[in-house]
Order: structure tokens, then sequence, then C-alpha cells
């Protein structure tokens, strides 16, 4: 999933998040799609409001199993502080599906106390789906621990963890000068070696954002990478998301 298409005004914290649909976006490295043992029909969307599901959902979450699941699909949606005591636990879950919804539910509800935690799932669960999860959740925490740890996922990480690391480098490395400067280092050499189009595309946009935060030279190569994609790549996508960027900056010239 790439993101479109306003570099300047764009968050992720502004993305409302559907496990259903983030598990489906990559195919990985697992035959199942752990969402996929979840019984749909199970997850009431009544029309109370938002009070009253978020009551709903924290008697969901001291339930078993199902029942925490629905109420945290409520918090995948919903922000309420209330939720802080009972998320924090269930990251620590053996089961993925459980774990995967609680890091979403607490990247819509972020929780200053669950930023080692969500670190510590980024660096070594074994489930992809968390790990790809906590790539998206760790943007909506201001924290400069997360910094380091999003750029080796950058690096390393299967393709849809390196997807979300590159798009989550767009908000941490908007905290500060510094952040910026290391993160766009990464991004820029994922744009230029990453083996999945999302990735390299999801790098544009995110230095598309830091690029006012940027020292020359990083900006000098930005521009000079995004023109020879514009013209050159091979990926059509990718090469559009360049055009794009180009334009954003006021530099529809250098590919025409």
């Amino acid at each position: 999933m790439t993101k479109k298409k306003d570099f300047n005004k764009e968050s992720l914290a502004d993305i409302v998040v559907d496990p259903d649909v983030l598990a489906k976006e990559l195919a990985l490295e697992i035959e199942i799609d752990p969402l996929e043992q979840i019984d749909k029909d199970n997850f009431q969307k009544g029309s109370l409001n938002i009070t009253s599901e978020c009551n709903q959902a924290l008697k969901l979450l001291k339930g078993d199993s199902e029942q925490r699941i629905q109420g945290l699909r409520i918090f995948c949606e919903y922000r309420d502080q209330r939720s802080f005591p009972l998320l924090l636990p269930l990251l620590d879950q053996p089961c993925p599906v459980e774990r995967m919804s609680a890091v979403y539910a607490l990247g819509r509800n972020p929780c200053p106390a669950a930023v080692q935690k969500l670190v510590n799932l980024l660096e070594h669960d074994d489930n992809a789906y968390v790990r790809r999860a906590t790539a998206w959740s760790l943007a909506n925490y201001d924290n400069q621990i997360v910094l380091k740890p999003l750029i080796n996922a950058l690096k390393n990480d299967v393709a849809a963890v390196r997807l979300w690391s590159s798009s989550s480098l767009a908000e941490i490395g908007g905290i500060s000068g510094t952040n910026a400067q290391l993160a766009a280092e990464q991004l820029l050499i994922s744009l230029k070696i990453d083996s999945e189009p999302g990735v390299r595309s999801n790098c544009i946009w995110s230095l598309c954002r830091l690029y006012e935060k940027l020292n020359d030279t990083l900006q000098e190569n930005f521009v000079d990478e995004c023109t020879k994609i514009a013209l050159f790549d091979k990926e059509p996508s990718v090469m559009e998301e360049a055009k794009t960027a180009l334009d954003s900056m006021g530099m529809q010239g250098f590919y025409n």
C-alpha cells in the first residue's frame, strides 16, 4: 500500500486502520493470513455512539480470545486512553492475531508505556504480520528510540515490513533535523536498491515529506535520483511516483 498523494499534509496518524484490509496488502512468506481465522460475522458494528462502542470494547478486552479480538477491532478505529492498561498485556499474547490487533490498536491509541514493547516486537517477533503492524504503529510514537529499529527493518525485513517502515520513517524523521538526515540516508539507499516497487515508491513519498528538513547534499541526491527514475526506471508505478515528487517540488522540467 503506497501513500497517495499530498506529500505535505498526509499523515499516517490520520489513516483509519482496518486489519482485514492491511493483512491482505502484500503476499508474505506466510501461507495463511492469520486474520482469516477471525469470524468476521462476530464483530458487531451497531449504531452505538463512539463512547458506547468504547465502553463495550473495554468489556470485551476482559473476555476470552474471540471477545478480545472484537474489542481490539473497535480500538483500531477509535481512541480512548482508558484502553491502555488493557491493551498493553495483549502484546504478549501467544496468538499472533491478538498481538497484531493489539499493535494496531496501540497505533491508534499511542501509549508511551508501549514504545519499548513495540520496538521489541519489530525487532524480534517471529510473525511478519505482527512486525508489519508494529512498523505502522511506531509512526505514531514521537520517541527517539524508534528511529533505528525502523531503519533496520527497512534494510533487512520482508517486503511488507519494509514498505510500512519506509512510510513510518517520514513521521519519525520529521521529529528533528537529525532524525530527518538519518532516515533520508537509508531511504535513499533503499530507493536505489530495494527489489519491491511498493517500497521504492514509499521511499519517494517519505523523502518528499522530509525534503525541507534535509541538508543540501541530500536534497540534491534525492532530486537526482527522482530524475533518473522518472526518465529511465523500468517500473511504471515508481516512475510515476518520481514524477509526482518532482512536480511537488516544482521541478517538472527535470524529466521533460
